[in-house]
């Protein structure tokens, strides 16, 4: 495994795409939240483009949004007690809509029966839990009059109104992207991260390209963020071949790297799916599956955000507070094994995962063994080990790196430690040993 990790403690000097990521990589869990319009509809967030719904029948939901129920203070309690440092709200989805009061567009939350900031207030309640803020913002807009029909555009179909929109000129809407970026680094304090969505420049439908840089001037855009926030982390959707790196629902297999070198990256992961409210989907996953791909993700020298998608009254499902309080009941007792942690050059037994910060080595259990796990190159460097939910004593027996062992049928690798288990698994989701390396000389 390649041992330079990216660590808020080995490199200073970051690249200036990357702005100042070091609470970034040391935070590692936080709560991406899709909300807007679509919520209403509660039937995914991209309901507009898959049902082909006209701007003038979606504008029901704009009418009708009502969120009454919403409480920002127990939104941030719910994520402060899951474990989870920062958070991602989506300031506009595809579907335009502002969930601040822009001044450059009437298509927002303080023109509708909510009739204030809804950002404002989230953005507060989170600050007083102590979590990072972070906007998603997205460079597509299916509801202003200036954006071109392409092949993603709800009326990609419709020949009446395309040729009505064949007049659309991009740099017209790009100012106006541009200007709602500006106002949302500059009314609301300090913005930590900035995640854009999304660029498709190779999309080629015959009648319309796709979007990239160039359209949306990215460069321009970048430096006028850094001028306004030098300290943001932006990820990696602007097309300019930099930033957080954001894979989507699926967890990579190995540590990202560019050059032979770790990035900085974020694993995206739905609780059931969908990112926006979406009733009739039932595909929950189940806390350990979650808590299973924070551990992967950290392992690999990544981050965890982890979407909640709230209903059009402004509440978690019940379903959602419940699973993030079984990751905080994890989080709990084993969050030194994440806050701080990265990829360690130890390579982890099958169904295991290790993460490790300093001297501390964790290992991370996925299937709970029959009393023994063997831990290859590591006879000789453990000073102590310990089960990190009760701190209880883990023994262990070393090999020597010059003996070939056998334990009944299984041969044990010259140099490898023996851990002595309990057999009954222990009541922690995921169990972790802790594991106190020796210092180095």
């Amino acid at each position: 495994m390649n041992t330079r990790n990216i660590s808020a403690s080995n490199q200073k000097n970051w690249p200036a795409h990357y702005g100042n990521p070091e609470w970034f990589i040391h935070d590692r869990f936080g709560l991406f939240i899709h909300w807007g319009l679509y919520s209403n509809a509660a039937r995914h967030e991209w309901v507009m483009n898959r049902e082909k719904i006209h701007p003038d029948t979606y504008n029901k939901y704009f009418k009708f949004f009502d969120p009454d129920l919403y409480d920002p203070k127990k939104w941030a309690r719910v994520a402060k007690n899951a474990g989870m440092k920062y958070f991602v709200i989506t300031t506009k989805h595809h579907e335009g809509f502002a969930l601040w009061d822009s001044k450059l567009t009437n298509y927002k939350v303080t023109n509708t029966l909510a009739k204030r900031d809804l950002l404002l207030e989230m953005v507060n309640a989170f600050r007083e839990e102590g979590l990072k803020v972070g906007f998603y913002h997205s460079l597509i807009d299916w509801h202003h009059p200036e954006f071109p029909i392409d092949g993603l555009h709800p009326q990609r179909d419709d020949d009446d109104f395309k040729q009505e929109a064949s007049n659309r000129k991009m740099e017209n809407y790009v100012e106006f992207l541009h200007g709602q970026v500006r106002e949302l680094l500059t009314n609301y304090g300090k913005i930590d991260y900035l995640w854009f969505d999304f660029s498709y420049p190779n999309a080629d439908w015959g009648w319309s390209k796709g979007k990239g840089a160039d359209d949306w001037k990215s460069e321009e855009l970048e430096k006028m963020i850094f001028e306004l926030q030098p300290d943001i982390i932006l990820n990696d959707r602007l097309d300019l071949g930099r930033g957080v790196k954001t894979p989507e629902q699926y967890q990579p297999n190995e540590a990202l790297v560019e050059d032979g070198e770790p990035i900085i990256w974020e694993a995206c992961q739905t609780l059931n799916g969908s990112w926006g409210y979406d009733r009739d989907n039932l595909d929950w996953k189940s806390p350990e599956m979650l808590i299973k791909m924070l551990i992967d993700s950290v392992s690999k020298g990544g981050n965890l955000l982890l979407n909640v998608g709230p209903n059009g009254r402004g509440e978690f499902e019940q379903r959602s507070i419940d699973t993030l309080n079984e990751i905080g009941e994890w989080m709990r007792v084993n969050s030194r094994s994440i806050y701080g942690a990265n990829a360690s050059e130890f390579t982890a037994p099958v169904d295991c995962r290790y993460t490790q910060k300093g001297n501390r080595l964790y290992l991370h259990i996925f299937s709970w063994p029959f009393r023994h796990i063997h831990l290859e190159g590591l006879a000789g460097k453990i000073e102590y080990a310990q089960l990190l939910h009760d701190a209880s004593e883990v023994q262990y027996k070393e090999h020597d790196p010059n003996e070939e062992v056998t334990h009944m049928t299984t041969r044990i690798t010259p140099g490898s430690v023996t851990l002595d288990l309990p057999i009954q698994k222990p009541e922690s989701v995921i169990p972790v040993v802790e594991i106190f390396l020796k210092e180095e000389n």
